[in-house]
């Protein structure tokens, strides 16, 4: 088993990697601002920004993984900082560091290829391993003492609302059955349980897909971090500064959408009342494009295939 704070050779290729940080025109004088890695992964966004910063840049990137902060640790650049936690944390972090405000942040969501292919962690289940799921190994409980311990209600909901799967009570039901006879630890063993469960296969997609992303996504908060962490995202964000946040499945982009549309959003006042022009409420955001990965991109690396790119930029004035 791969030691949690050794770095394994596993290749990791990033998604739209040229155009997040494109979005974030670090064009002239905003090229020595302060910007933010919230996913540093194994450092593709973070040392292309690095290489586009100017002399009094600075970068500061978050993960939870340990395995990220043993990579990051490599980076020998005092323009480069990086925090062992969520990007929900930024606010605080930042603040920490007496840095009120940002000129750019830039999030991928989910999971790095090194976390899917290395069995130990137990976010696959194409090779057997321990039943794991944490980001953060140092903390938290894991996918099998969750599944050792949840009532099938729960088992149920989060496999039905984090993994869309409409087959959530079957399943649930199958793995409470299973536990009774034995305890279930492993990748393989969960995967089995699943497709005993699941009466339709998808083409194309292992019935264990939609489990084993709707646990992962529980056990690590992902959704709740996502949510604080684009509120306090936007709360840094200097006037003029963008956001860039690459989802890669439908949850995910459904809450950065829905959160950037509602920040691009005014309600417009009763056209019959005596409003000037200068007092009309304005919107806080702009949103500057959509992205989706090329043909010749997905060809290369399939795995980026469902990846979005949003990019939002601040408007007004600094709070």
């Amino acid at each position: 088993m791969t030691d949690s704070l050794t770095v394994p050779m596993y290749q990791h290729r990033t998604v739209l990697l040229d155009e997040a940080v494109d979005a974030l025109n670090l064009a002239g004088a905003r090229a020595d601002g302060i910007y933010i890695d919230g996913t540093f992964g194994r450092g593709g966004h973070s040392r292309l920004l690095l290489s586009r910063l100017g002399p009094q840049g600075r970068l500061i990137a978050f993960d939870k993984d340990p395995q990220a902060i043993a990579t990051a640790s490599h980076i020998d650049d005092p323009r480069f900082a990086i925090v062992h936690d969520s990007f929900a944390t930024m606010h605080d972090a930042l603040a920490a560091r007496g840095i009120p405000r940002v000129d750019g942040i830039l999030l991928d969501l989910g999971i790095s290829s090194p976390q899917v292919d290395d069995a130990s962690r137990g976010f696959s289940f194409r090779n057997d391993g321990p039943l794991d799921m944490r980001m953060d190994t140092t903390r938290g409980m894991s996918a099998a003492e969750w599944i050792a311990s949840a009532e099938q209600l729960q088992l149920e909901k989060v496999i039905r609302d984090y993994g869309e799967e409409r087959y959530a009570f079957q399943i649930a039901k199958a793995i409470v059955a299973r536990r009774a006879v034995e305890p279930i630890s492993g990748t393989r063993q969960l995967a089995a349980i699943v497709a005993s469960a699941v009466k339709g296969r998808e083409k194309g997609k292992d019935p264990a897909t939609r489990t084993f992303q709707a646990i992962r996504i529980f056990i690590n908060k992902e959704l709740e971090d996502l949510e604080a962490g684009l509120t306090a995202a936007y709360g840094m964000l200097a006037p003029g500064a963008r956001m860039s946040v690459i989802s890669f499945h439908s949850l995910e982009d459904r809450m950065v959408k829905q959160f950037l549309a509602s920040k691009a959003k005014v309600e417009q006042p009763d056209r019959r009342l005596p409003i000037r022009a200068v007092d009309l409420p304005q919107p806080e955001m702009r949103l500057i494009d959509k992205i989706k990965p090329s043909d010749t991109e997905v060809q290369e690396n399939p795995r980026a295939r469902s990846a979005v790119l949003r990019v939002a930029e601040r408007l007004g004035t600094a709070a």
